[in-house]
């Protein structure tokens, strides 16, 4: 039953504006808009839904992973719009805020960065 559904996933803001500007603009992603929400169209044919919320409150996880070929010139791009990595205690991260996970067999190479609504998304390379 459920393996012929084209699922999906959401998560809410406090500003669709905010976002749709962010989603597209900074992130370069594909970006519709309807009834007051979002549908950003992801590689690969993916949708996620992004929602307008009132009490908003960021997700404390992350909530979209985006792989990418180049992390350096990632996070040079989204330093460069403004966006600012987070750090984490307990992770080793370089002086662009990068953990270099494949380089130790300790997981991908990632960075972390949170959208305008405080929601953490990630670029990553490697396994």
């Amino acid at each position: 039953m459920f393996t012929e559904t084209h699922a999906f996933s959401g998560f809410s803001v406090d500003d669709v504006a905010t976002a749709k500007k962010f989603y597209g603009d900074v992130l370069g992603l594909r970006v519709s808009e309807a009834n007051g929400m979002l549908s950003l169209h992801l590689a690969g044919g993916g949708e996620v839904l992004v929602y307008p919320k009132d009490d908003h409150t960021p997700a404390s996880f992350t909530i979209l992973n985006f792989p990418v070929e180049d992390i350096d010139a990632a996070v040079d791009h989204l330093v460069g719009q403004g966006v600012e990595m987070i750090r984490y205690e307990g992770f080793h991260q370089d002086a662009k805020g990068i953990a270099r996970g494949s380089g130790q067999g300790s997981g991908p190479d990632i960075a972390w960065f949170t959208d305008p609504s405080g929601n953490v998304l990630s670029v990553l390379h490697g396994k």
